[in-house]
């Protein structure tokens, strides 16, 4: 199967480059250029020593690590983080410890994963009603769970 390939600069400082732990893999792997210590039900903003340049049209989704999450409750708090195309600074990563313990943030770390997704721009037009639907206004499990 073939992919289709968007060219992305990408600045090193600190860190090593992104990559995909496997053939099959959606995200690319984003590694801490420091170590940290997340206590026990806090948060911090973790650098990588990367930044990077993509085209008009994409952005980049910062998601949290499965593994992280499911052996020590860490997960990246504002998920997904959303890099503009635009954006020129050094990718942080929010991550919030939802564990007991506190969780250190080795250097070289995986600690998130980059997702690059298509942008679609609107255009707003403003009405006086919107069109009805049988969901209706319905939200916030209103549709249940079975």
């Amino acid at each position: 199967m073939e992919t289709m390939k968007n060219e992305v600069l990408i600045q090193i400082t600190e860190s090593k480059m992104p990559e995909m732990a496997t053939a099959g893999a959606a995200g690319y792997d984003l590694c801490a250029s420091k170590s940290v210590t997340i206590k026990a039900g806090e948060f911090e903003k973790v650098p990588t020593g990367i930044r990077i340049s993509m085209p008009l049209g994409l952005e980049a989704q910062i998601r949290p690590r499965s593994g992280l999450a499911a052996k020590y409750g860490v997960t990246v708090l504002n998920a997904p983080g959303t890099i503009d195309s635009d954006y020129r600074g050094e990718i942080c990563v929010i991550l919030i410890n939802h564990g007991k313990n506190d969780f250190v943030v080795e250097s070289g770390m995986r600690i998130a994963q980059m997702v690059f997704s298509k942008v679609i721009q609107v255009d707003f037009k403003q009405v006086e009603q919107l069109d009805q639907t049988n969901r209706g206004e319905g939200g916030f499990g209103s549709t249940g769970i079975k």
